[in-house]
């Protein structure tokens, strides 16, 4: 169906041309202008994860400022991710009918007001809104950092940028932990917040001095769009919800998660089937069950799941062992050297060909960072973490690009109105990939942490000489503030239990970080035999094709004509 266009159409020329109703244009620009847009593109593409980098980094801190128990804390990450992962459900045909500039400010705008707004109330339902702001300003700035970075230079280099663009939001979680001691010095949480509303303002400012070039615009809603939407993003915002709480009330001890995950799965449920006998559906049910499809969800889901190594494990067991921002700085600089040195190998190496290279070497790098960490003790430091963080960061860095040019790839074979379905898709897989990582490593670890605690616990036998030897050393501690015996022995044999938790949970981290390398293996396995596989059916059908082309006959002779 031709699309109907909304306003007149410029005479471009072919190099010009958007790629996509919804897009820029790509006119010749001077290079200071090139240089303006590459600049905007990273400032808009960190602050569209830096308010919710700050928020996870600084959690705890935020909780104890605020009065807030662990279960509200975890409303603060849900309700960006709630946001986030469901404003691409619009936001594509919003950009193709009223064009990205609309889109753009209206995401930050709003995002720069409630973070001002926070600053003067500070309360904890504007805590939770402004989070929800900046899940719907992530979403806009994503693509828009990727549709400037497109700008900074000429056209042939498009696949080059692309994976530039989509990377540099994943810089806003070392740049968070990098700048949170600085910020939270003065012990109050106003300092975090002027710093994200400060970014928003200057990322706003930046989207409307310097604008992208213009786009097509076209018709692009229909009403049953909204029907979609009001059924799809309750839905997925439930799952994000059960996963986020999961953990912090126990999965079998709250029984309205249970209620969620069904209102979840009948909303779903419903919309798919709309979907599916719509004439012009928002989402391709169809395309959605192929396998090809089913493959990259699953892989995509799977690669996000991996990367929470990082983000829980080492960040979880530094935490346990006391590490706070000031102490885990130096780690994560080098995080974000491996994260920038990810990013610029898949950039410099790209090419249609390298995109499962790619993928495969990002997953090997993430494997082996977990197996490096998988032996872990309680005299371990952030210092003792660079080599294997590093790589994991560097995996953490190449893996983007590659799986959205493949995923783009797939759905431009298929027809522009099946972009929205990718994009939908990438969004829900890491977004869920993410948070299911942090509620099943961490179901795992206190699983196994009461295991080991438990097995611990039953060898201190105070008639054990050692046992008997370390809580009189304990005991020892206390001898020049508790004068009282029986409470200095029962401070000493409470302090050795917190050290035997402490170990405990120290072996259960490095259960997590086995699990996280063998889930890794096993991916690198799958993905290892699915293109082998497809490289063998490739060249039988190119014989089969061969083998049944049909051979032209010679000429008969002039006499038997």
């Amino acid at each position: 169906m031709m699309p109907q266009y909304l306003k007149p159409v410029p005479d471009w020329e072919e190099h010009e041309k958007p790629t996509l109703p919804g897009s820029a244009s790509m006119p010749w620009h001077p290079p200071h202008r090139r240089l303006a847009y590459a600049l905007v593109a990273l400032l808009v593409g960190i602050t569209g994860g830096l308010g919710n980098a700050l928020a996870t980094a600084n959690l705890p801190f935020m909780q104890g400022q605020l009065g807030l128990t662990p279960a509200q804390g975890s409303w603060l990450v849900a309700a960006y991710a709630m946001v986030n992962v469901t404003a691409n459900l619009l936001a594509f045909k919003f950009r193709q009918q009223y064009g990205i500039r609309l889109f753009a400010e209206i995401g930050l705008g709003l995002y720069a007001a409630l973070a001002v707004l926070h600053l003067f109330v500070g309360s904890y339902e504007t805590t939770v809104l402004t989070r929800a702001a900046s899940g719907f300003a992530g979403a806009a700035c994503s693509t828009l950092g990727t549709l400037y970075m497109l700008q900074s230079l000429p056209r042939r280099y498009t696949g080059n940028l692309l994976v530039i663009g989509v990377g540099i939001s994943q810089l806003a979680i070392p740049i968070a932990w990098l700048v949170s001691p600085g910020l939270v010095d003065t012990g109050q949480w106003h300092n975090l917040y002027l710093f994200e509303a400060g970014l928003a303002l200057c990322a706003f400012a930046a989207v409307v001095v310097l604008k992208l070039p213009p786009g097509a615009q076209i018709k692009a809603f229909e009403p049953l769009d909204f029907l979609t939407f009001a059924l799809l993003a309750p839905a997925v915002g439930l799952l994000v919800v059960v996963l986020a709480q999961g953990y912090t009330r126990w999965w079998f001890d709250t029984p309205w998660l249970g209620w969620a995950l069904v209102a979840a799965i009948v909303l779903g449920t419903t919309a798919f089937i709309i979907e599916h006998f719509r004439r012009n559906p928002l989402l391709q049910t169809r395309w959605l069950a192929s396998l090809p499809v089913l493959h990259f969800i699953v892989g995509a889901f799977l690669i996000r799941f991996l990367t929470t190594e990082q983000s829980y494990g080492v960040v979880g067991l530094m935490r346990q062992l006391g590490m706070g921002p000031d102490q885990m700085r130096p780690l994560f600089g080098v995080i974000l050297a491996g994260v920038v040195t990810g990013i610029a190998a898949a950039s410099l190496t790209f090419g249609p060909k390298r995109i499962i290279p790619q993928l495969l070497m990002a997953i090997l790098l993430l494997g082996s960072a977990a197996f490096l960490d998988q032996s872990r003790t309680s005299l371990d430091r952030p210092h003792d973490f660079y080599a294997s963080q590093f790589l994991a960061s560097v995996g953490a860095g190449m893996f983007m690009g590659p799986l959205i040019m493949l995923g783009i790839t797939q759905a431009l074979k298929q027809g522009v109105d099946h972009m929205i379905t990718f994009l939908v898709t990438l969004s829900i897989t890491q977004t869920l990939g993410g948070l299911a990582g942090s509620a099943v490593l961490g179901t795992y670890q206190l699983h196994r942490e009461q295991v080991y605690s438990s097995a611990l616990v039953s060898q201190l036998d105070p008639a054990d000489g050692v046992v008997a030897q370390r809580l009189k050393q304990q005991q020892q501690l206390y001898a020049g503030l508790i004068t009282d015996p029986v409470q200095r022995s029962a401070q000493g044999t409470a302090q050795l239990a917190l050290t035997t938790r402490r170990e405990a949970n120290v072996r259960a981290f490095n259960d997590v970080f086995t699990l996280s390398g063998t889930v890794a293996l096993a991916f690198l396995g799958w993905l290892l035999l699915l293109s082998v596989r497809t490289a063998l059916l490739k060249q039988w059908r190119k014989r089969q094709r061969r083998a049944v082309s049909p051979t032209v006959p010679a000429s008969p002779p002039a006499a038997t004509r």
